[in-house]
């Protein structure tokens, strides 16, 4: 995916001269990451707003994340192979200009149908969006110090777009209208888009000219939609549902195709050697059963402080922030100073031990609940422990893979990102929901006056909550068992070169913070 290098890329000077705009074409490829990162943040603050405004059903509701985070984590290799075939410069524009129009579209939406639609949309275009912009930072930079420095600051902007994303969610929200969360990705995107088509020039040579794995895109975008859409049905037809169980089986079938397709293709979407790599294996698998934890939490928390604390959208986003600076925290101060200094593993492991606690606290959630004495704590418990562990694991993601995997083992980061975002709003969302409705079955007999009604429905959706984040905190416990069990490397060396030959193809090792959205 890089610029050929020596073995000792460390040393030895670029096979040719750097781009003198590569810094300038960094602030445009750093400005498409903030407003990615932006939107997932935005649109989480808006949701009540726009699911009243809609009449989306609470049922529906988890589909605008969902139907983004599958489009997106199901097609984002698909869209870094489109980017090396047409070139990441074209792809870049392209999936600016789509996302653009996809957010004036989400912005107009008179109908959950449309809303669902303009997500998916949205998730299509930051498919080819997201590995485009890495790619041509992984291109443009050669020299290992001036790449490890812009990668940096993508990290950084990364990390410091969610907390504005939440600030500004609730600022449009309150004081415009949540159709702005989606109009202000439009000015991010034509700016971008003009700066990257005047200031980008891509070096020649880098594409990957083999032709698409057309049955493995069809094959992992079908499977991944049937396991989701499997998760939201059970919610409301049951798990023993006829249609449910269908889904769930078409899922297994379609995706064992895929592996087996990737297996035998000659230029595989998906070459199973990333994967089966033990150390990278548990990287995804960890990865992903975190973010399973984390989407759906925050979707419940979201709720819990507007509906049953009152909150306004702004002081929401505020109310999120101890988060945010534990995770940058976590990642900066802690993952980074001691990545170089013991294992990966004794780094993930205990970082996804200290979510768990933080869960664990967000688990005793009451109508009645302090923010100061419970939720406060628990937000900086879990972004310390997520920053802690996803700086390591990004780090190890791509230790020693070959050159010509670098771009899919990127990308398959994002992906295990992604899919366990849309499986855990879907399966989380089921837990609560079968919870509070069982619980208001329960106790709305005994509940005689209309003010007693509504103050069962409040506390059933907040023992709903509780009962889903009490899962969140076993599938976070897993993770980092299987992050204990599977990873083995040792010390990563930050100035070793990447395995895989040497010579033409080899590319400097840069181990780069990825912040999950």
């Amino acid at each position: 995916m890089g610029t050929s290098m020596s073995a000792t890329a460390r040393s030895a000077p670029a096979a040719s001269a750097p781009d003198a705009r590569r810094w300038r074409a960094l602030v445009f490829i750093a400005l498409a990451q903030l407003m990615v990162v932006l939107d997932a943040t935005i649109v989480n603050i808006a949701l009540p707003s726009a699911q009243r405004d809609l009449g989306i059903s609470d049922g529906n509701r988890q589909w605008v994340v969902t139907a983004y985070a599958l489009a997106f984590g199901g097609l984002l290799l698909f869209g870094g192979r489109i980017a090396d075939l047409w070139g990441r410069k074209r792809a870049f524009v392209i999936g600016l200009t789509g996302f653009a129009a996809a957010s004036a579209l989400g912005g107009a939406a008179q109908s959950g149908a449309m809303m669902f639609g303009a997500r998916a949309l949205q998730g299509v275009f930051g498919a080819l969006l997201a590995p485009a912009a890495l790619s041509l930072l992984a291109v443009m930079f050669t020299d290992a110090k001036e790449r490890a420095k812009a990668f940096g600051i993508y990290g950084a902007i990364a990390g410091g777009g969610g907390a504005v994303g939440l600030i500004l969610g609730g600022f449009l929200t309150e004081y415009l209208d949540w159709r702005w969360t989606f109009f202000v990705n439009i000015p991010f995107a034509v700016v971008a888009a003009a700066g990257a088509y005047f200031v980008i020039r891509e070096p020649e040579g880098g594409r990957n000219r083999s032709p698409l794995d057309i049955p493995g895109v069809i094959l992992s975008t079908l499977g991944l939609v049937s396991l989701v859409y499997g998760f939201t049905r059970a919610e409301s037809d049951g798990w023993g549902d006829s249609l449910t169980v269908g889904l769930f089986v078409a899922a297994a079938v379609l995706l064992l195709a895929f592996v087996v397709t990737e297996s035998r293709v000659k230029a595989p979407l998906l070459p199973l050697r990333v994967v089966t790599d033990r150390n990278r294996g548990g990287v995804y698998l960890s990865l992903g059963l975190a973010v399973i934890a984390m989407f759906g939490t925050f979707l419940f928390l979201t709720y819990y402080l507007q509906v049953v604390k009152g909150y306004s959208p702004v002081k929401t986003g505020f109310a999120f922030l101890p988060m945010v600076a534990g995770m940058i925290t976590g990642s900066t101060q802690i993952g980074t100073r001691l990545m170089t200094r013991v294992p990966a593993r004794l780094l993930m492991g205990p970082g996804f031990l200290v979510a768990a606690a933080g869960m664990l606290l967000l688990a005793q959630l009451e109508i009645g609940s302090s923010y100061a004495a419970l939720v406060l704590p628990a937000l900086v418990l879990l972004g310390l422990g997520m920053g802690t562990a996803f700086m390591p694991a990004m780090s190890l993601a791509t230790f020693g893979v070959q050159p010509r995997d670098a771009g899919v083992a990127s990308a398959m980061v994002n992906t295990s990102q992604q899919v366990g975002g849309a499986i855990g709003t879907a399966l989380l969302n089921t837990i609560a929901a079968s919870a509070t409705t069982s619980y208001i079955k329960d106790h709305i007999a005994t509940a005689a006056s209309k003010p007693q009604q509504q103050l069962v429905q409040l506390q059933g959706m907040v023992h709903g909550y509780a009962n889903a984040i009490w899962f969140a905190v076993g599938i976070l416990a897993f993770a980092a068992v299987v992050a204990l069990t599977f990873v083995n490397a040792g010390r990563p060396d930050v100035a070793q070169v990447s395995a895989g030959g040497t010579g033409e193809g080899v590319e400097d090792e840069v181990h780069v913070p990825v912040v999950a959205h």
